[in-house]
Order: structure tokens, then C-alpha cells, then sequence
């Protein structure tokens, strides 16, 4: 499905650091500006406790997870809508992806440099959102001059269009990201080629230090309040301490050194998983003697685009779907024992696939 979420942030808030705690793809980090400066793409492996636990009831030959891409994208800076320090490349690799992953400095540590010289992450958002709200105005102003005199003639769907356009522009002009505007469906499908930079989901991620890993500190605190009126997520991560995290070779030495800290789950996990759910992303399994696997969907797929990611035979000649529910299949602990049970749903081309579905397509083609 080859879905993106971009890591975005100023220079040296620890975004290559926790890059390369997500990804094989080791990114290079430096204590100096600009350390990153052609995007690095790793394909990380979405961890899911549902897929270890079908596994251990088939004990298949074969256990393949999902995955989604990640890319770290070299700090913005000041200016980066004029171009300073490299920022239309920047922006054009942020354009690229569906998501963002915006890391915000929240610790103290006088050995790693700040641009701005002081730690204040709110400050700190604020200058991305105005680069980014600043390219997405040059956006906006450049369609409205094309499509304003058609609007005039009254042509119905330019028409829609410019009223969508004054919209957004009035909200980018009041400091406000493109997502602060609400749209009907329809509305987003005439304007869907957009592709504003603020427009996209994002999902913002405090770095702390391992003091703060467990509660925060008060620089999240401000962050969480300046971020209430937004549609945003936020998550905490301490990713020196992950990184450490990473080096540790067993399960258990990891899961102790997280208990010392006061966490159940990496930062990494979590942080992997709200990628996932950022894109809008949900998981169907198939699984028997030879396979067991996860696949990736669009929340809200139906029941022949789902069996077209396995192959699109599948789609074009799909039948039906057998459809267990996660649940069943765990409590009785195979396919015969659910169809004994009366626990299989037959689908059809209507069916809106649930995340955990453990499905098998019938089709003929």
C-alpha cells in the first residue's frame, strides 16, 4: 500500500534519533543542523500482539506482519517557505507523504544544541505551522486566480470550488492549518487534489527525557494545551532512552529496563501503532498451517477490495468472504471449531471489513 507518514520537527529535536529507533534504516544523527538532508525511508513492521497469538494457535511455517513507511525528513527551519536553509526541497518531501509525525523538543540537556537557543516546543510548533501554513497559502492564492473568473460565470462545480478555496485561505491568513476547517465528503472529494501540507493528519510527539518517559513534564503540558482545538493526537516518547532500548539483545532485558521506567510498551510500539491509525489504517488476517499473515486496509474497505490486496484475481472474480471474528477464533482455537460452532459469517460484496477480521475469499475467476 506503500503509505508515508514524514517525521518533521526542527533541527536537532531527536527525529533521526527516533528514526533510526524504528527503522533498520539508520539514519545519521549529529549534534548539528542539517545532518539529514536527503529524506531517509525505512519500512517499519507494525507490531500486533493478534498476529503472535494466531501464530501460536496454527504454528504456521510462515509469520509475516504488516508494515508501513516512515521517512525522516531534514529539519525545517525559519523561512522554509521562502526557501531558507533548503525549505522547498523539504517541503516538497513533506508534499509526498499522507501523514506527519511532527517531534517537538521537550527535554532539557545542554550538550545537544537548539536553533532557537531555549526549549520551548510551543514556540517551536508554531514556526513549522507558520512555514507550512505560509506554503499552503501560496497554494491557495494560486487556485483561487485560476478558477475565480469561472467561478463568476457561475459554473457550478468552480463555483464550490473558490467558496472551499476563501476558506481555507481565511483560515491559513488567521495563523489556523487547513485542518481546522470542516468539510462535508463531498466537498473534500472537489478539492481532493489540494494535497495541503496542513491538511494532512498529525500526530504530535513529545521527546523527553527518561525522567519524564512515564508522566511528562511541563513542557507536554503546554503542548497539550496549545494543541486542543486541533484535530492532533499527541504521544510521549523519551528517544535517547529508546535508542538504548534498541541496543538491549533479549525481550526480557528490554521489557525490564521499560519496567524500571515506569512503561508497559516501547515508545516505539506506541509510536509505530498511532502511525498506523493516523493513516487510517486497519488489519485483516488470514492464517492456517502454511501462512499466517496481516494485511494492511483503508478503514471503511469492502469485502472485494479487501481480497484485491491479496491478489486481484481475488477482486475481480470474488464470490463471498468467510469471515471469524478475532475473538472465536482465539476462544476455539481453529477455522473447524468455529464452523462447528456457528461462528463463520458469509459475506458479500457489501461487507465492510472490521480490523481483526480473519478472513477467507472464495472466488472464481
Amino acid at each position: 500500500m506503500a503509505l508515508q507518514c514524514g517525521i518533521v520537527g526542527l533541527p536537532n529535536v531527536g527525529k533521526s534519533t527516533l528514526f533510526n529507533c524504528l527503522s533498520n534504516a539508520k539514519a545519521q544523527a549529529a549534534n548539528f543542523p542539517f545532518c539529514t538532508i536527503e529524506p531517509n525511508v525505512g519500512v517499519i513492521t507494525v507490531p500486533d500482539e493478534r498476529l503472535t497469538a494466531l501464530a501460536e494457535i496454527d504454528n504456521p511455517k510462515k509469520v509475516i506482519p504488516t508494515t508501513i513507511e516512515i521517512v525522516d525528513i531534514a529539519g525545517l527551519v525559519k523561512g522554509a517557505s521562502k526557501g531558507e536553509g533548503l525549505g522547498n526541497k523539504f517541503l516538497a518531501n513533506i508534499r509526498e507523504t499522507d501523514a506527519i509525525i511532527h517531534v517537538l523538543r521537550c527535554f532539557e540537556n545542554d550538550n545537544i544544541t537548539h536553533v532557537d537557543g531555549s526549549i520551548d516546543p510551543v514556540r517551536d510548533k508554531g514556526i513549522i505551522d507558520t512555514e507550512l501554513q505560509l506554503k499552503d497559502l501560496e497554494t491557495i492564492e494560486s487556485r483561487i486566480a485560476k478558477v475565480q473568473k469561472q467561478a463568476q460565470t457561475g459554473e457550478k462545480n468552480a463555483k464550490r470550488q473558490f467558496e472551499i478555496y476563501k476558506q481555507y485561505k481565511e483560515a491559513l491568513e488567521q495563523g489556523l492549518s487547513a485542518r481546522t476547517v470542516q468539510l462535508d465528503k463531498e466537498d473534500r472529494k472537489i478539492v481532493s487534489d489540494l494535497n495541503l501540507l496542513t491538511d494532512k493528519p498529525i500526530l504530535y510527539v513529545c521527546n523527553v527525557d527518561e525522567a519524564s518517559a512515564a508522566e511528562g513534564n511541563k513542557h507536554v503540558e503546554a503542548v497539550r494545551k496549545a494543541i486542543e482545538n486541533e484535530n492532533a493526537e499527541i504521544l510521549i516518547v523519551a528517544a535517547a532512552t529508546e535508542a538504548d532500548i534498541a541496543e538491549l539483545e533479549t525481550y526480557e532485558e528490554r521489557q525490564m529496563f521499560l519496567e524500571e521506567i515506569g512503561l508497559k510498551e516501547s515508545g516505539v510500539n506506541r509510536l509505530i501503532k498511532a502511525a498506523y491509525k493516523l493513516l487510517q489504517l486497519e488489519t485483516y488476517f488470514t492464517t492456517g498451517p502454511d501462512e499466517t499473515r496481516a494485511w494492511t486496509y483503508h478503514q471503511g474497505t469492502k469485502a472485494p477490495q479487501a481480497a484485491g490486496i491479496i491478489h486481484t484475481d481475488f477482486e475481480r472474480g470474488f464470490i463471498r468472504a468467510e469471515v471469524i471474528k478475532y475473538a472465536d477464533y482465539v476462544e476455539l482455537r481453529s477455522e473447524s471449531a468455529c464452523r462447528t460452532a456457528g461462528k463463520i459469517g458469509i459475506e458479500g460484496k457489501e461487507y465492510v471489513v472490521q480490523d481483526g477480521d480473519i478472513m477467507h475469499f472464495l472466488f472464481n475467476v
